[in-house]
Protein backbone atom coordinates (compact mmCIF):
# COMPACT_ATOMS: atom_id res chain seq x y z
CA UNK A 1 0.00 0.00 0.00
CA UNK A 2 0.90 3.61 -0.72
CA UNK A 3 0.10 6.76 1.17
CA UNK A 4 -0.32 10.08 -0.75
CA UNK A 5 -1.41 13.42 0.75
CA UNK A 6 -2.69 16.60 -1.22
CA UNK A 7 -1.69 19.25 2.07
CA UNK A 8 -3.47 22.48 1.57
CA UNK A 9 -4.21 25.87 3.63
CA UNK A 10 -8.29 25.23 3.59
CA UNK A 11 -8.46 20.85 3.41
CA UNK A 12 -5.92 18.27 3.41
CA UNK A 13 -6.98 15.21 1.44
CA UNK A 14 -5.30 11.53 2.41
CA UNK A 15 -5.85 8.46 0.09
CA UNK A 16 -4.14 4.92 -0.09
CA UNK A 17 -3.49 3.37 -2.73
CA UNK A 18 -2.24 0.00 -4.68
CA UNK A 19 0.65 -0.41 -7.20
CA UNK A 20 -0.91 -2.04 -10.48
CA UNK A 21 0.39 -2.74 -13.45
CA UNK A 22 -1.06 1.03 -14.87
CA UNK A 23 0.45 2.80 -12.32
CA UNK A 24 -1.63 3.28 -9.05
CA UNK A 25 -5.43 2.87 -7.62
CA UNK A 26 -6.88 4.26 -5.09
CA UNK A 27 -8.33 2.36 -2.13
CA UNK A 28 -9.86 4.68 0.41
CA UNK A 29 -9.78 8.73 0.66
CA UNK A 30 -10.57 11.09 2.86
CA UNK A 31 -10.70 14.81 2.64
CA UNK A 32 -9.89 17.18 6.40
CA UNK A 33 -10.59 20.29 7.36
CA UNK A 34 -6.54 21.95 8.01
CA UNK A 35 -7.44 24.13 10.23
CA UNK A 36 -9.49 21.76 12.74
CA UNK A 37 -5.99 19.90 13.08
CA UNK A 38 -3.13 21.23 14.86
CA UNK A 39 -0.45 19.62 13.31
CA UNK A 40 -0.61 17.21 10.21
CA UNK A 41 0.20 14.05 12.50
CA UNK A 42 -3.06 14.62 13.89
CA UNK A 43 -5.00 14.34 10.68
CA UNK A 44 -2.67 11.00 10.19
CA UNK A 45 -4.30 9.67 12.98
CA UNK A 46 -8.04 10.57 12.54
CA UNK A 47 -6.95 8.83 8.95
CA UNK A 48 -5.88 5.94 10.21
CA UNK A 49 -8.38 5.29 12.53
CA UNK A 50 -11.46 5.67 10.58
CA UNK A 51 -9.45 3.23 8.43
CA UNK A 52 -9.40 1.00 11.43
CA UNK A 53 -6.06 -1.15 11.39
CA UNK A 54 -3.11 1.28 10.59
CA UNK A 55 -1.75 -0.44 7.24
CA UNK A 56 1.55 -1.37 6.33
CA UNK A 57 2.77 0.97 3.90
CA UNK A 58 5.60 0.41 1.09
CA UNK A 59 5.96 4.11 0.48
CA UNK A 60 4.69 7.55 1.79
CA UNK A 61 4.41 10.78 -0.15
CA UNK A 62 2.52 14.32 0.66
CA UNK A 63 2.26 17.54 -1.48
CA UNK A 64 2.59 20.65 0.96
CA UNK A 65 2.19 23.99 0.48
CA UNK A 66 5.62 25.82 0.85
CA UNK A 67 8.65 24.64 0.45
CA UNK A 68 10.90 22.23 1.00
CA UNK A 69 14.13 22.17 2.25
CA UNK A 70 16.04 18.93 3.02
CA UNK A 71 13.62 17.21 4.12
CA UNK A 72 11.46 19.54 5.93
CA UNK A 73 9.11 22.34 5.33
CA UNK A 74 7.25 25.33 7.02
CA UNK A 75 3.57 25.01 5.50
CA UNK A 76 2.60 28.78 4.08
CA UNK A 77 -0.99 29.40 5.37
CA UNK A 78 -1.06 26.52 8.07
CA UNK A 79 0.86 26.18 11.61
CA UNK A 80 2.08 22.69 10.61
CA UNK A 81 6.09 21.96 10.48
CA UNK A 82 6.31 19.06 8.71
CA UNK A 83 9.83 16.79 8.70
CA UNK A 84 10.36 13.58 6.65
CA UNK A 85 12.19 11.63 9.40
CA UNK A 86 9.22 12.55 11.49
CA UNK A 87 6.84 11.14 9.12
CA UNK A 88 8.31 7.82 8.36
CA UNK A 89 8.25 6.98 12.06
CA UNK A 90 4.72 8.24 12.37
CA UNK A 91 3.58 5.77 9.15
CA UNK A 92 6.62 3.11 9.56
CA UNK A 93 7.65 3.69 5.67
CA UNK A 94 10.11 6.15 3.63
CA UNK A 95 8.41 9.25 3.23
CA UNK A 96 8.94 12.03 0.61
CA UNK A 97 7.64 15.66 1.06
CA UNK A 98 6.87 17.40 -2.29
CA UNK A 99 5.82 21.05 -2.92
CA UNK A 100 2.14 20.64 -3.34
CA UNK A 101 2.83 22.24 -7.28
CA UNK A 102 5.26 19.36 -7.21
CA UNK A 103 3.01 17.11 -6.53
CA UNK A 104 0.34 18.70 -8.98
CA UNK A 105 2.44 18.41 -11.56
CA UNK A 106 3.37 15.01 -11.48
CA UNK A 107 -0.25 14.60 -10.96
CA UNK A 108 -0.90 16.32 -14.81
CA UNK A 109 0.67 13.17 -16.11
CA UNK A 110 -2.35 11.10 -15.00
CA UNK A 111 -5.01 13.10 -16.49
CA UNK A 112 -7.00 12.35 -20.01
CA UNK A 113 -8.97 14.23 -22.14
CA UNK A 114 -12.18 14.24 -20.00
CA UNK A 115 -10.15 15.93 -17.38
CA UNK A 116 -9.26 18.68 -18.98
CA UNK A 117 -10.52 21.56 -20.90
CA UNK A 118 -8.13 22.65 -23.65
CA UNK A 119 -8.19 26.74 -24.06
CA UNK A 120 -5.35 26.53 -26.76
CA UNK A 121 -4.54 23.11 -28.79
CA UNK A 122 -1.43 24.51 -30.00
CA UNK A 123 0.85 23.00 -32.26
CA UNK A 124 3.01 20.84 -30.63
CA UNK A 125 2.20 17.23 -29.02
CA UNK A 126 1.55 17.48 -25.22
CA UNK A 127 3.84 15.91 -23.30
CA UNK A 128 6.79 16.84 -25.57
CA UNK A 129 9.49 18.81 -23.55
CA UNK A 130 9.11 20.71 -20.64
CA UNK A 131 5.82 21.55 -18.91
CA UNK A 132 4.77 24.02 -16.96
CA UNK A 133 1.94 24.25 -14.04
CA UNK A 134 -0.02 27.11 -12.38
CA UNK A 135 -2.25 27.12 -10.24
CA UNK A 136 -4.56 29.71 -8.26
CA UNK A 137 -6.42 28.92 -4.89
CA UNK A 138 -5.77 29.93 -1.34
CA UNK A 139 -2.43 30.92 -2.83
CA UNK A 140 -0.31 30.91 -6.28
CA UNK A 141 1.69 27.88 -7.05
CA UNK A 142 4.41 27.15 -9.77
CA UNK A 143 6.18 24.63 -11.06
CA UNK A 144 7.44 22.70 -14.23
CA UNK A 145 8.04 19.25 -15.23
CA UNK A 146 11.55 18.52 -16.59
CA UNK A 147 11.95 16.07 -19.41
CA UNK A 148 15.11 14.06 -20.03
CA UNK A 149 13.96 12.88 -23.03
CA UNK A 150 12.23 9.89 -21.54
CA UNK A 151 10.47 10.50 -18.73
CA UNK A 152 9.40 14.29 -16.72
CA UNK A 153 11.14 15.19 -13.07
CA UNK A 154 9.23 17.50 -10.93
CA UNK A 155 10.34 20.69 -10.22
CA UNK A 156 9.12 22.82 -7.16
CA UNK A 157 9.45 27.13 -7.16
CA UNK A 158 8.22 29.95 -5.41
CA UNK A 159 7.12 31.61 -8.55
CA UNK A 160 4.11 32.91 -6.73
CA UNK A 161 5.78 35.02 -4.61
CA UNK A 162 7.76 36.50 -7.49
CA UNK A 163 7.22 40.37 -7.82
CA UNK A 164 4.12 41.48 -9.74
CA UNK A 165 5.00 43.23 -13.16
CA UNK A 166 1.82 45.18 -14.07
CA UNK A 167 1.36 45.60 -17.77
CA UNK A 168 -1.60 48.05 -18.46
CA UNK A 169 -2.05 51.60 -16.50
CA UNK A 170 -4.68 49.78 -14.60
CA UNK A 171 -2.48 47.68 -13.62
CA UNK A 172 0.41 50.14 -12.64
CA UNK A 173 -2.61 51.88 -10.45
CA UNK A 174 -3.20 48.86 -8.70
CA UNK A 175 0.34 48.07 -8.18
CA UNK A 176 0.42 51.16 -6.30
CA UNK A 177 -2.36 50.64 -4.24
CA UNK A 178 -1.08 47.53 -3.44
CA UNK A 179 2.56 48.80 -2.29
CA UNK A 180 0.52 50.95 0.16
CA UNK A 181 -1.51 48.43 1.61
CA UNK A 182 1.21 46.11 2.39
CA UNK A 183 3.84 48.23 2.75
CA UNK A 184 6.09 47.45 -0.18
CA UNK A 185 6.42 44.49 -1.98
CA UNK A 186 3.97 43.18 -4.27
CA UNK A 187 4.11 39.47 -5.05
CA UNK A 188 1.55 38.18 -8.04
CA UNK A 189 0.30 36.30 -5.08
CA UNK A 190 -1.38 39.05 -3.34
CA UNK A 191 -3.57 39.32 -6.58
CA UNK A 192 -3.87 35.66 -8.09
CA UNK A 193 -5.08 33.63 -4.90
CA UNK A 194 -8.35 33.71 -3.61
CA UNK A 195 -7.84 36.52 -1.14
CA UNK A 196 -6.56 38.42 -4.23
CA UNK A 197 -9.53 38.73 -6.00
CA UNK A 198 -11.00 40.60 -3.03
CA UNK A 199 -7.98 43.51 -3.01
CA UNK A 200 -8.77 43.49 -6.83
CA UNK A 201 -12.63 44.46 -6.21
CA UNK A 202 -11.06 46.67 -3.22
CA UNK A 203 -9.26 48.71 -5.13
CA UNK A 204 -11.49 49.43 -7.89
CA UNK A 205 -14.06 50.15 -5.88
CA UNK A 206 -11.56 52.67 -3.90
CA UNK A 207 -10.42 54.46 -6.91
CA UNK A 208 -13.40 54.26 -8.91
CA UNK A 209 -15.56 55.98 -6.48
CA UNK A 210 -18.61 53.29 -7.14
CA UNK A 211 -21.06 52.98 -4.92
CA UNK A 212 -21.97 49.34 -3.66
CA UNK A 213 -25.22 48.30 -3.86
CA UNK A 214 -26.85 46.80 -1.01
CA UNK A 215 -27.83 43.39 -2.55
CA UNK A 216 -23.68 42.95 -3.36
CA UNK A 217 -22.75 44.35 0.06
CA UNK A 218 -24.96 41.79 1.56
CA UNK A 219 -23.55 38.71 -0.57
CA UNK A 220 -19.87 39.74 0.07
CA UNK A 221 -20.51 39.59 3.85
CA UNK A 222 -21.57 35.75 3.84
CA UNK A 223 -19.14 34.00 3.87
CA UNK A 224 -16.17 33.93 1.19
CA UNK A 225 -16.07 37.35 -0.43
CA UNK A 226 -14.24 35.78 -3.22
CA UNK A 227 -16.84 33.51 -3.97
CA UNK A 228 -19.39 36.36 -3.77
CA UNK A 229 -17.44 38.31 -6.48
CA UNK A 230 -17.27 35.40 -9.03
CA UNK A 231 -20.80 34.38 -8.60
CA UNK A 232 -22.21 37.95 -9.35
CA UNK A 233 -19.47 38.85 -12.06
CA UNK A 234 -20.17 35.52 -13.67
CA UNK A 235 -24.14 36.35 -13.38
CA UNK A 236 -23.33 39.95 -14.58
CA UNK A 237 -25.20 41.32 -11.86
CA UNK A 238 -22.72 43.82 -10.98
CA UNK A 239 -20.60 45.84 -12.90
CA UNK A 240 -17.51 46.37 -10.17
CA UNK A 241 -17.31 42.27 -9.95
CA UNK A 242 -17.30 41.61 -13.80
CA UNK A 243 -15.11 43.79 -14.05
CA UNK A 244 -12.56 42.80 -10.92
CA UNK A 245 -12.81 39.33 -12.26
CA UNK A 246 -12.05 40.50 -15.79
CA UNK A 247 -8.79 42.29 -14.31
CA UNK A 248 -7.94 38.72 -12.36
CA UNK A 249 -8.48 36.64 -15.39
CA UNK A 250 -6.01 39.04 -17.64
CA UNK A 251 -2.95 38.89 -14.79
CA UNK A 252 -3.33 34.86 -14.43
CA UNK A 253 -2.80 34.56 -18.81
CA UNK A 254 0.25 36.94 -18.14
CA UNK A 255 1.60 34.85 -15.39
CA UNK A 256 0.65 31.68 -17.18
CA UNK A 257 2.18 33.07 -20.18
CA UNK A 258 5.50 34.07 -17.93
CA UNK A 259 6.18 30.45 -16.67
CA UNK A 260 5.42 29.16 -20.02
CA UNK A 261 8.55 31.27 -21.56
CA UNK A 262 10.50 31.15 -18.59
CA UNK A 263 10.26 26.72 -18.64
CA UNK A 264 10.18 26.79 -22.56
CA UNK A 265 7.07 24.44 -21.82
CA UNK A 266 6.86 22.91 -25.46
CA UNK A 267 4.71 20.31 -23.65
CA UNK A 268 2.02 22.52 -22.41
CA UNK A 269 0.92 24.26 -19.88
CA UNK A 270 -1.60 23.15 -16.76
CA UNK A 271 -3.64 25.44 -14.91
CA UNK A 272 -4.41 23.77 -11.94
CA UNK A 273 -6.14 25.08 -8.71
CA UNK A 274 -9.60 25.24 -8.03
CA UNK A 275 -10.50 28.57 -8.74
CA UNK A 276 -9.73 28.24 -12.51
CA UNK A 277 -12.57 25.37 -13.52
CA UNK A 278 -14.71 27.99 -11.17
CA UNK A 279 -13.94 30.82 -13.86
CA UNK A 280 -14.08 28.57 -17.19
CA UNK A 281 -16.76 30.52 -19.29
CA UNK A 282 -14.28 33.84 -18.37
CA UNK A 283 -10.88 32.07 -19.51
CA UNK A 284 -12.49 30.79 -22.80
CA UNK A 285 -13.68 33.79 -23.93
CA UNK A 286 -12.08 36.63 -22.57
CA UNK A 287 -8.97 38.54 -21.57
CA UNK A 288 -6.92 35.07 -20.43
CA UNK A 289 -6.03 33.60 -23.19
CA UNK A 290 -4.94 37.20 -25.49
CA UNK A 291 -2.72 38.15 -22.38
CA UNK A 292 -1.00 34.38 -22.79
CA UNK A 293 -0.21 35.15 -25.95
CA UNK A 294 0.73 38.52 -25.89
CA UNK A 295 4.52 38.41 -25.66
CA UNK A 296 5.79 40.53 -28.07
CA UNK A 297 8.73 38.90 -30.26
CA UNK A 298 7.69 35.59 -28.91
CA UNK A 299 3.81 35.65 -29.56
CA UNK A 300 4.29 32.84 -32.18
CA UNK A 301 6.17 30.82 -30.03
CA UNK A 302 2.82 31.21 -26.97
CA UNK A 303 0.74 30.24 -29.97
CA UNK A 304 2.12 26.97 -30.55
CA UNK A 305 1.94 25.70 -26.65
CA UNK A 306 -0.79 23.62 -25.44
CA UNK A 307 -2.83 25.62 -23.17
CA UNK A 308 -4.74 23.58 -20.18
CA UNK A 309 -7.01 23.70 -17.40
CA UNK A 310 -7.21 20.74 -15.24
CA UNK A 311 -10.76 19.53 -14.09
CA UNK A 312 -9.99 16.92 -11.78
CA UNK A 313 -9.91 18.39 -8.62
CA UNK A 314 -7.65 15.38 -7.28
CA UNK A 315 -4.35 16.40 -9.65
CA UNK A 316 -2.14 16.72 -6.46
CA UNK A 317 -2.73 13.58 -4.65
CA UNK A 318 -2.81 11.35 -7.74
CA UNK A 319 0.76 13.01 -8.24
CA UNK A 320 2.05 12.07 -4.45
CA UNK A 321 0.82 8.57 -5.02
CA UNK A 322 2.26 8.32 -8.89
CA UNK A 323 5.56 9.58 -7.29
CA UNK A 324 5.51 7.51 -4.06
CA UNK A 325 5.04 4.05 -6.38
CA UNK A 326 8.76 5.47 -7.51
CA UNK A 327 10.41 5.47 -3.97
Amino acid sequence: MILAGDLGGTKTLLGLFERVPEGVRSVREQQFRSRDHGTFEAVLDSFFRAGGAKPKLMAACFGVPGAVVEGRSHATNLPWTLDEGALSRATGAPVRLLNDLQAMAYGMLCLGPPQLRVLQAGTRPRLQGHVAVIAAGTGLGEAMLYFDGQQHHPVASEGGHADFAPQDDDEIELLRWLRAKFNGHVSYERILAGPGLTNVYQFLKETTGYREPEFVAQRLAQGDPNAGITELALAGRDPLCERALAMFSRVYGGEAGNLGMRWLATGGVFVGGGIAPKILPLLEKGGFLARFRDKGRFTPLMESLELSVSLEPRTALLGAARYAGRL
